[in-house]
């Protein structure tokens, strides 16, 4: 009798996700969790007029933060700081300008082998709020995208967790508050930092990968590639690796040119992440007419795109998170801001 309860016992442990070896998970089979139908029941919801344009520190952006808290609760994902507190309070203080206390959002999976090692998956949920008649700007691409491609990465990686395969390293899902302000909470968390930035292996920050631009119109199978050569020829390399065994997206790497006059690689959340020589790759759509705009609204993301994206992410995010040894960064970044 005994015999056959310790029997019983290991079977209930591996059926509710003991530990497997990572080595033999199939990653893809955990992409493909990542749906349109639940990226788009997200967004129509996240830049819904509900939530005012998510501008920094109104009522619109406390909403977005509480349903962040909320979807990571749902899916068992613990907060960074501990004690069920998901916000990393960004004072007034630290703003220029007449701007209200805002919140970064920290959500946090605990690695297996290597948990004081971090991959961060970046987002910036704030948008640009409403004007002065009372129009929304939704801000469904900007950056509602990235940050239901998160949540999407996020379920992902649970799924995987559930059946035995926890990341090597330690995962930061880290919405952050006041880009639209200045990159506000990104430099918030990179000067105040939950965890080590010697112990922060790499940033993958999406803004923007929702739409298609007009330089791809027909074409919902790219996205450009910003940065992700700048500190690290390894992570360069495996990017490149890991979409050719898995996705196959034209990877475009047109606003990578140190010449773009755009610099796109100095305007979004991982640039203060490369400013610590914390190896980055920006994920982006490249702008379209309904950027900052009221126009921005849900109805015109193309979420097979949005999906194929996110699950580009979500796979090299778990390559840097699974392999044996941490990225090499052989480049210094230069602030050339």
């Amino acid at each position: 009798m005994k015999k056959l309860l310790l029997l019983a016992l290991l079977a209930n442990l591996f059926s509710c996700g003991a530990h497997k070896d990572v080595e033999n998970a199939d990653p893809m089979e955990y992409a493909n969790t990542i749906t349109t139908s639940e990226l788009k029941e997200h967004l129509y919801t996240f830049a819904s007029d509900e939530f005012e344009g998510r501008d920094t520190g109104e009522p619109g952006q406390k909403k977005a933060a509480e349903y962040l808290k909320n979807e990571y609760q749902n899916l068992n994902i613990p907060a960074a700081q501990g004690n069920d507190d998901y916000f990393q309070e960004v004072p007034a203080s630290f703003f220029r300008g007449d701007i209200k206390d805002s919140e970064n959002m920290v959500a946090y999976f605990k690695g297996s082998e290597k948990p004081e090692e971090i991959v961060v998956i970046s987002s910036h949920y704030d948008h640009v709020g409403m004007d002065d008649e009372g129009n929304v700007f939704n801000g469904a691409d900007d950056d509602g995208s990235g940050t239901v491609g998160i949540l999407e990465i996020a379920e992902a990686f649970t799924k995987a967790k559930k059946d035995g395969y926890t990341p090597k390293r330690s995962i930061l899902f880290l919405n952050v508050t006041g880009e639209e302000k200045g990159l506000v909470g990104s430099k918030y968390y990179t000067e105040n930092p939950i965890f080590p930035l010697e112990n922060t292996v790499a940033d993958l920050n999406i803004d923007m990968i929702g739409r298609i631009d007009p330089e791809h119109a027909g074409n919902d199978n790219y996205i450009y590639l910003i940065g992700s050569d700048k500190l690290s020829t390894e992570l360069h390399e495996l990017s490149e690796q890991v979409n050719e065994k898995y996705m196959n997206l034209d990877l475009d790497y047109t606003y990578n040119d140190e010449n773009d006059p755009n610099r796109f690689y100095y305007r979004s959340d991982h640039y203060n992440f490369a400013k610590h020589n914390i190896p980055i790759i920006f994920y982006f759509n490249g702008v379209h007419e309904d950027y900052h705009k009221i126009t921005d609204t849900p109805d015109k993301i193309n979420y097979e795109a949005l999906a194929k994206r996110a699950k580009l992410v979500f796979l090299t995010a778990w390559e840097i998170a699974n392999r044996d040894q941490r990225l090499i960064v052989d480049k210094a970044e230069e602030d050339t801001e």
